[in-house]
């Protein structure tokens, strides 16, 4: 709103020609959606607690009780920020933007409905696991068949580490690219255990995707960097600023001891986003990079349900996913926060130094 009202004045007043850059909207994005959320999350938290919207924490795991009835769903707050922020900010008029929106405004419903059975309806397990799995791909597919067919998008598949390797997927790259938003998904949805766990990892991966997005959308940047250019991708750099912003204001009530917990609809619309993002800009390995730590917990959650099922009954974790392992093992959950945020940097850091590795 705010580049389509001042940016015209440039042409009067040379001042306004800062909003045509797409790093400084990106950066007051961030702090838009970083502010908005630390001023409602107050009132918003106190709001959730009148309707008794808080957590239920299941009898079967570690012992979290202390944390029944902390207020959830705080991915409203998320996405009231983040797109509050990119309706300030962003360029309206680009049709990236507005898919990256469709995407989380539909994976988060997803969340919401999930959420909402869980707290409102007391139904303990939500939506079902195929009820759930089937909204995130006709969210998917949708978006993707738009993409696909977008001018300047291309179907092939960069290869982290290797310039010259770049298979084109044709058709198949639909269900891939499927697979990696719903994947990324509940891969954050899995990580989301404890007081700040996904949103420190979330916001180290937003901000790592801006860079990415932005040389995507740069003409000289991507071809000095050998990687694809996709004319207008370079606008979703303010998202992912707001995203950044976004995360960090919740992060604010979030860290340990939480006063508030994404639930289900921040965890679907984030993980979503960040797999769409990829996709968006060819960079759907180096996701694989960059969120190794969700990586990490969903092949965790798979390898333990697996072998127990083929040893009839025996575990490879105590608990899966993998930080309730560390949990039951007796490491203190801020000191398992922590660390895990300082993987997902050093991940980050390896994940850009793909874009001279090659």
């Amino acid at each position: 709103m705010l580049y389509h009202l001042l940016y015209p004045l440039s042409q009067d007043y040379t001042v306004f020609n800062v909003f045509r850059y797409i790093t400084f909207r990106s950066i007051y994005a961030l702090l838009t959606a970083l502010l908005i959320s630390i001023v409602l999350g107050p009132k918003f938290i106190e709001w959730l607690r009148k309707i008794k919207f808080g957590q239920y924490i299941q009898e079967d795991g570690p012992k979290h009780q202390n944390k029944a009835g902390t207020p959830t769903m705080g991915g409203l707050l998320i996405g009231a920020s983040l797109l509050g922020s990119v309706f300030l900010w962003g360029d309206l008029t680009n049709k990236f933007l507005w898919l990256t929106i469709f995407v989380f405004l539909g994976f988060g419903l997803v969340g919401f409905v999930d959420d909402y059975l869980k707290i409102v309806k007391k139904q303990n397990k939500g939506l079902s696991a195929q009820t759930k799995f089937l909204g995130q791909t006709i969210v998917a597919l949708g978006v993707v068949s738009i993409l696909v067919n977008m001018p300047g998008y291309t179907t092939e598949l960069l290869v982290p580490f290797f310039k010259d390797i770049r298979p084109d997927l044709y058709l198949f790259y639909i269900p891939f690219a499927i697979f990696v938003m719903v994947g990324a998904s509940n891969a954050v949805n899995l990580t989301d255990g404890l007081d700040g766990l996904a949103i420190g990892p979330v916001v180290v991966c937003a901000a790592c995707f801006a860079l990415f997005v932005y040389v995507t959308g740069h003409s000289q940047l991507a071809r000095y960097l050998q990687i694809a250019y996709i004319p207008g991708v370079g606008e979703v750099t303010v998202f992912c600023g707001a995203m950044v912003g976004a995360g960090l204001g919740f992060l604010w009530f979030n860290a340990y001891p939480a006063q508030i917990f994404m639930g289900d609809v921040g965890s679907l619309s984030l993980g979503g986003c960040l797999g769409f993002i990829a996709v968006l800009c060819k960079q759907e390995l180096i996701l694989v990079i960059v969120g190794g730590l969700f990586v990490v917990e969903t092949i965790s959650v798979i390898l333990q349900v697996g072998y127990f099922k083929l040893s009839g009954g025996k575990r490879i974790f105590r608990m899966a996913p993998l930080h309730h392992h560390f949990e039951l093992k007796g490491v203190p959950e801020s000191k398992i926060i922590v660390r895990f945020w300082i993987l997902s940097i050093l991940l980050a850091l390896v994940a850009l130094s793909t874009l001279k590795l090659r």
